[in-house]
């Protein structure tokens, strides 16, 4: 019986985990035999939950004081005392919240005081009828007058400490939400963040879509796409590498503020900001610009923020605090390349000289493939200081060969009408005066399948449904993408694997 007195992390002691496992499943066999007290029964009596129990007698104060109050809650065992004829059970709510249940033989029942003893072990659900009231040391406690099993537990709870590695965590979220409060702390932070960006959207007029995920032509972002096959049509299709064409073509016909919060599935690297399968927001305003999109992420994400810790000065996974607040930085990408690389740099610079100045910084490009628009991103990547992309910062207005959807600068030629936000170094999400011209966006598809052509797997693929669309008019506008689960990250401070509740990972090998 030492793993009852183990305390709320019980781990493995004296025996393997295998060992009680099958001490558990001894334990299933005999309840199941005696048909009175089932290991997994329909249902318990629930009259009230363990918040409510808490809420109501909080105050309740004193040595041995009743309240009068009988009820039956029900919660998982996280911790066991026992002192003779008397027992000691804290039960834990799905929240973390907990409630003392006692258990004194005289008032349960001497069988049933000792199916407790006998079957009862850290981890299961149990079903507690009583009065609440406090105990000897005034601790808020349920006097219990019977139980039941609500759920057998046939695996022992890991040590957080010792037992369960992050990966191991990441494994096994629903052990990770059991025995950690943060994990659960993030997974309800990540729910309010998602309301609070509806809700902004809500007070905006936007109304929210739902496009396909499985796509004939993966299009809308440069990314590499899962693909299957679908029997039902005998053709390829693809998981959505974005939603984007599809939200335009929603406002082609008319709904002029629209939104989606979608899953989005690229076949590219996995680290500790990129994840194969990730949350995306995008949304598109027809009649407004890139401005006017960034006006509405720094809204977005300070409303987010406030929703999620009740200030735009949010604590950090480390502990230090954040600043969103005020009014974001904004800085033009050409104006800030020339004054690192100590030479202006402009949209005519030729890719031969940017080559020249890629291998005079040391950055790591394939010369022979990239052009003019990548080299420029590639090497002011290299060059930006971290700390100028640590407070939130719109960079402006970016090479046309790297944004095929985007509109043509109203005042600079070579250049488009796009921002990369970045917030704490990380890129958080991208928007753009939307290209409208039908005939510019079909040069600009067939320039990506050329880019194709000549190896770069990351180019845009060619959509000529919506090349059509467009040539039933689309209204200017401006579009933007934020990434969910980076949201996540600026304000928490985790990594992404943290920020998403059942994140991919490589299974284990035997």
């Amino acid at each position: 019986m030492s793993e009852l007195n183990a305390g709320p992390n019980a781990g493995v002691e004296t025996q393997t985990t295998a060992d009680q496992r099958a001490v558990r499943m001894g334990k299933r066999a005999d309840m199941l035999k005696q048909e009175e007290r089932l290991p997994y029964p329909v249902g318990v009596e629930n009259t009230t939950t363990i918040q409510a129990v808490l809420e109501k007698h909080g105050d309740l104060e004193g040595s041995e004081v009743k309240s009068g109050d009988i009820v039956g809650i029900s919660g998982r065992v996280i911790h066991v005392r026992k002192t003779g004829k008397l027992v000691f059970a804290v039960l834990q709510a799905g929240d973390h919240s907990r409630l003392q249940a006692m258990l004194v033989e005289n008032a349960v029942g001497e069988q049933a005081f000792e199916d407790f003893n006998r079957l009862v072990d850290i981890g299961d659900h149990i079903f507690v009828h009583g009065e609440i009231g406090t105990s000897r040391t005034g601790e808020l406690s349920i006097y219990a007058d019977r139980w039941e099993m609500a759920s057998k537990s046939l695996r022992p709870l890991p040590n957080l400490h010792t037992d369960l590695s992050d990966e191991m965590r990441m494994r096994r979220r629903y052990v990770d939400l059991i025995v950690n409060p943060e994990a659960q702390r993030i997974a309800r932070l990540r729910t309010r963040v998602i309301q609070a960006l509806r809700d902004t959207f809500r007070e905006r007029n936007y109304i929210e879509l739902e496009t396909p995920m499985l796509q004939v032509v993966p299009s809308g972002a440069s990314a590499r796409s899962f693909d299957t096959h679908m029997n039902a049509f005998d053709m390829q299709v693809s998981l959505r590498i974005a939603p984007e064409l599809f939200l335009k073509r929603a406002v082609v016909g008319g709904l002029d503020r629209v939104f989606e919060i979608n899953r989005n599935f690229r076949n590219e690297g996995a680290d500790s900001t990129h994840s194969p399968e990730f949350t995306m927001l995008e949304c598109y305003e027809a009649y407004a610009d890139y401005n006017v999109m960034a006006n509405l992420a720094q809204e977005l994400i300070q409303n987010a923020a406030i929703a999620a810790t009740g200030s735009t000065l949010v604590t950090l996974d480390d502990g230090t605090e954040f600043d969103l607040g005020g009014e974001w930085k904004r800085i033009d990408l050409y104006e800030s390349i020339s004054h690192y690389a100590g030479e202006e740099i402009t949209p005519e610079t030729s890719a031969e000289h940017l080559r020249e100045l890629a291998r005079k910084f040391e950055v790591d490009v394939d010369e022979e493939t990239l052009g003019h628009g990548k080299l420029v991103e590639e090497i002011w990547e290299h060059l930006i200081p971290a700390e100028e992309l640590y407070n939130p910062v719109f960079v402006m207005n970016y090479p046309v060969e790297t944004s095929p959807l985007t509109r043509d600068h109203r005042d600079r030629p070579g250049v488009v009408e796009k921002w990369d936000l970045y917030i704490r170094g990380s890129e958080i999400g991208t928007a753009y005066s939307e290209l409208a011209d039908p005939v510019i966006q079909r040069e600009r598809f067939v320039q990506q399948a050329q880019l194709a052509a000549g190896g770069d797997e990351d180019a845009m693929r060619y959509d000529e449904d919506f090349c059509d669309a467009m040539e039933f008019g689309f209204p200017p506008s401006g579009g933007m993408g934020i990434g969910i689960d980076r949201v996540l990250q600026t304000i928490t401070g985790l990594g992404i694997r943290e920020t998403i509740l059942f994140p991919l990972i490589k299974p284990i090998e035997n």
